[in-house]
């Protein structure tokens, strides 16, 4: 994989500001775009579900700027990682992030998710162990954002989600993960998306604000030819009553901790 064709190389210029931080309590350097789409916490957590042993390969689909795969490769220093990009900017500034992390061998496709392309590299390259994506979840019909790449991040047009997942289950293993993290509104169409398309053992994390309030947020994941049970998990919650990460949270944020898809955690 990488170098040619669509993938994003040097070629592609960075023109518009960028400001530089660090993800992982400083553990990664990480580059974004002053304006528009800003990376929250949804990449950190995603990457934090993967459990993969050295040599395992996966794929973040609309990985912006890179930061899931730069927290996968922190937490597990024994994987390979490639990343799918729509826009030829974004994308071009993931693959600056990778380079400077040490992960020049990191392939960014630019691409959507649904290219018909996508999967047809497939028949030359190993399928994927894992693959994560947080997709647009906005309606097409919603307002416009006046950031161009910010609208890409959070409009996806009808059926989109049962597109993306797939996209991705064809880039998979038999055996292999698609972990999404989604508005709790849409779980139930992430479990039926992901059950049409061969997924099973459904696994619903709900990512809950605060103690005791409803969940906004969950992670669902399926695995490729799985038999097993679907399971609703304990979750997570995110913030203290009086403001601040919870110290479960900040271990997933700060310190790079597992955030496990089962219950033998």
């Amino acid at each position: 994989m990488g170098g040619q064709g669509g993938w994003a190389g040097s070629l592609l210029m960075l023109t518009e500001a960028t400001t530089h931080g660090t993800l992982l309590g400083g553990r990664v350097s990480y580059r974004q775009f002053r304006d528009g789409y800003r990376t929250g916490i949804e990449p950190v957590l995603l990457a934090a579900t993967v459990q993969a042993r050295p040599g395992a390969r996966v794929i973040e689909a609309g990985c912006g700027a890179g930061a899931g795969l730069l927290c996968l490769a922190s937490r597990l220093p024994g994987v390979s990682g490639a990343g799918i990009e729509q826009d030829p900017a974004t994308a071009a500034l993931a693959r600056r992030n990778l380079d400077e992390n040490g992960l020049a061998d990191w392939p960014v496709l630019v691409a959507g998710v649904e290219d018909p392309a996508i999967p047809m590299l497939v028949e030359a390259i190993p399928r994927f162990d894992h693959a994560i994506a947080n997709p647009p979840w906005h309606r097409n019909t919603a307002t416009m954002s006046p950031s161009p790449r910010r609208d890409l991040a959070r409009r996806a047009p009808e059926g989109a989600l049962a597109g993306w997942t797939a996209s991705l289950v064809r880039l998979l293993r038999d055996g292999g993960t698609l972990t999404m993290i989604l508005p709790s509104a849409l779980h139930a169409r992430a479990t039926a998306s992901m059950t049409a398309c061969g997924l099973g053992t459904i696994r619903l994390l709900p990512l809950w604000p605060l103690s005791g309030k409803p969940a906004r947020i969950v992670l669902v994941q399926g695995t490729v030819g799985g038999h097993g049970d679907g399971v609703v998990l304990p979750g997570l919650v995110l913030h203290r009553p009086g403001g601040g990460y919870t110290d479960a949270a900040e271990a997933i944020l700060r310190s790079g901790e597992a955030l496990p898809m089962d219950l033998s955690a």
